[in-house]
């Protein structure tokens, strides 16, 4: 017996986004449908809402998911069966029929990519809603996208959802629309797109503090050469892989000294407002995570959870997790994406991992909000091309054919072997040995802007930022960073004598010279939106086109006069 159909009324109320969303996809009625919305934003509530519309009104018989990973595939049937629809999460290829108890069954994309013929009689046999979750994984191998493309072509309605930056290579990714630009190049067309910055705006997420920490290290390489590098310094792409591997090292001081700060960060917000606040380390490998957890079971006097695979075992960890009280978890991928633990408000990024798309689906597990004011605070190495993208949550991508991914020359690819076989690669241990490596904070960033100078891990000056209230407006988190700024800048000078002008101070180094000119940017941009009401990051977006180049946390010193000079004329 067919189950009943979902009842409208049973559903909570939309958001704003979904809402328009929700109008504009029904007026359509187009076969495909892209919405991409940024992590925790409500994308699951939106699809469903559209299955349970095109249920009721007879424009479908069956709903079939697809889904990265075994673990969405439980959370989507729960989230479907608690507003009436009802999916099986644990439909096989083997059983080539969806059995009648259901309207649909959840998938995966390798599922699909094993068998697509029987998920095209699946298809063909009742007339179906296929929702295509995080779209770009339909393109992580060709057998995967041609599988998707063969089994859901019959499909009456295909809606496609991400909360990503599409992939950064040139597989096309199915049913998605592309159109050529005036550079010629083509480009993802999405029909409905609400990005961090339209969130962050409306309250549907919370505001992200990334802690850069650096720090000297120091290794061996495979030929027996002793180098030593300080995180956040310029420097070749193959000294910044080693330099930064050499700081994820469990044997080195830096992890330990970032993980306790990182704790401590966790203290004050359950302290203040936040009372379940839980922590997450995302590591490059089995190996490492291990050893991460029982660094934090030392430092804490509490054991974290760690989830190594892609089993029913770490699902079921994964779920214990979000409904308890316990401080920490590790993991290499089974929360990179797409999994709900709303509770997560501390990160580790723990791992050499340096695309977009992977760098904004980590972020994203800590961005959901639960009411106004929650926080979240992200600790990252002090690494340039970590720093840009913490700069620009709220850019929005599309997927770009026909242009090479620069190489940065970092472990996307390692790290990609890591998550499929979860075990440590003996390249990478055999590339560098660590002989020490120590940890500072060197910057806070949030909303395109960076603040604070260089103090050391354990200090009075690192408590400062790591004891930031916890239930803070994101406005409130500007105006409290620059004071925390303008404090240690306070504190910095000698007592007794007035300080010397900004301009006429003489930095040692490049280093200290682009701190001050950062410090100084800061100040005018501050002072700008107490004038305007701009938001700080829209000021720091504004000088960026009218200067170019990076954000201020990777500017060069040129390029930092260049903008203080610009917003002097404003």
């Amino acid at each position: 017996m067919a189950p009943p159909r979902p009842v409208l009324d049973a559903f909570p109320p939309l958001r704003a986004w979904q809402r328009r969303a929700l109008v504009e996809y029904l007026r359509r009625r187009d076969e495909d449908y892209l919405a991409v919305a940024t992590p925790g934003a409500g994308k699951t509530t939106f699809a469903l809402r559209i299955a349970a519309e095109l249920l009721a009104d007879g424009t479908v018989e069956a709903v079939t998911v697809v889904t990265p990973t075994e673990h969405l595939k439980t959370q989507w049937a729960s989230a479907a069966g608690a507003v009436g629809i009802q999916l099986d999460a644990a439909f096989r290829n083997a059983d080539v029929h969806s059995s009648t108890d259901f309207h649909g069954a959840v998938l995966t994309y390798a599922q699909v990519g094993m068998a697509p013929q029987v998920h095209r009689r699946r298809t063909v046999t009742r007339r179906t809603l296929v929702v295509l979750d995080e779209i770009h994984h339909a393109g992580d191998s060709r057998s995967w996208g041609d599988g998707t493309k063969a089994a859901f072509e019959p499909a009456v309605r295909r809606l496609m959802l991400t909360g990503t930056p599409f992939r950064s290579d040139e597989n096309p990714i199915p049913f998605v629309r592309y159109e050529r630009g005036t550079d010629g190049l083509l480009r993802s067309r999405a029909d409905s797109s609400y990005g961090y910055g339209d969130a962050l705006r409306d309250g549907v997420v919370r505001p992200v503090i990334f802690l850069a920490y650096s720090g000297e290290t120091r290794w061996r390489t495979s030929a027996g050469d002793e180098l030593a590098a300080r995180l956040g310094e310029p420097m070749t792409q193959d000294l910044v892989a080693q330099a930064w591997r050499a700081a994820l090292d469990p044997t080195g001081d830096w992890m330990p000294q970032v993980l306790r700060a990182a704790d401590a960060r966790l203290t004050v917000l359950r302290e203040h407002g936040m009372t379940d606040a839980g922590g997450l380390v995302i590591a490059s490998d089995q190996q490492s995570a291990r050893a991460y957890a029982k660094l934090i079971g030392q430092l804490t006097g509490e054991k974290a959870v760690v989830v190594l695979s892609d089993d029913a075992g770490a699902s079921g960890r994964i779920a214990a997790f979000a409904g308890s009280q316990q401080r920490w978890l590790v993991a290499v991928r089974m929360v990179s994406e797409g999994v709900d633990i709303p509770r997560l408000a501390v990160g580790v990024y723990a791992t050499s991992a340096s695309t977009p798309l992977f760098f904004a689906q980590a972020i994203g597990r800590f961005v959901r909000a639960r009411r106004t004011g929650e926080t979240a605070s992200v600790f990252v190495p002090s690494v340039a091309h970590l720093l840009a993208l913490a700069s620009d949550m709220e850019v929005e991508r599309d997927h770009v054919l026909g242009v090479k991914a620069p190489d940065e020359g970092l472990d996307d690819d390692l790290l990609a072997r890591a998550q499929r076989t979860e075990q440590a690669s003996d390249e990478l241990d055999k590339r560098i040995e660590l002989l020490s490596a120590t940890a500072e904070l060197d910057q806070v960033i949030f909303d395109g802007a960076s603040f604070g100078t260089p103090v050391g891990a354990g200090t009075p000056e690192e408590e400062e930022y790591l004891g930031l209230p916890g239930l803070l407006t994101a406005d409130q988190v500007a105006t409290l960073l620059a004071k925390r700024q303008a404090d240690q800048r306070a504190a910095s000078k000698p007592a007794g004598r007035p300080a010397a002008p900004e301009q006429r101070q003489a930095p040692r180094t490049a280093g200290e010279r682009r701190v001050l000119l950062r410090r100084q940017l800061n100040t005018l941009v501050a002072a700008h939106h107490h004038r305007t009401g701009l938001p700080h990051g829209k000021i720091h977006a504004e000088l960026r086109r009218l200067c170019g180049g990076p954000p201020s946390a990777q500017a060069t010193i040129e390029q930092l006069e260049e903008r203080i000079a610009t917003i002097q004329t404003f």
